[in-house]
Formats: structure tokens, C-alpha cells, sequence
């Protein structure tokens, strides 16, 4: 409301991508750069760190 700063949104949308009923997010903490895989579906969400190649956890600097 009135007199409340805007606050800096914590997760952004980096890419999105529409499957059928549902859809798959790549969301960015925007804190510590931390890149997770987001589903979003018929009942079926879910979140996790997305991972390289190698296993390792995906960071934007």
C-alpha cells in the first residue's frame, strides 16, 4: 500500500517452456544465483536445483 517501499523479487523467470498441460521454469535466485528446475503441471509441481554435466549445481554470477 501507501508509503511501503518495493521490495527486489528474490526468484526470477530465465526461461520457461510449455509442455502440453504444464510447463517447466528455469527460476534464478536472484540472492545467491542459484538456478532451479520448476514444474508446473495438473497437480504435479515441483523444484530443485538444476545440475550440469557434471553434477554441480548451476550458479549465475
Amino acid at each position: 500500500m501507501f508509503g511501503k517501499e518495493k521490495k527486489e523479487k528474490r526468484f526470477v523467470i530465465k526461461e520457461e517452456q510449455s509442455l502440453g498441460f504444464g510447463a517447466v521454469y528455469i527460476v534464478v535466485d536472484t540472492k545467491t544465483g542459484v538456478n532451479y528446475l520448476t514444474t508446473v503441471g495438473t497437480g504435479m509441481n515441483g523444484m530443485t536445483p538444476l545440475l550440469d554435466s557434471d553434477g554441480n549445481v548451476v550458479i549465475d554470477r
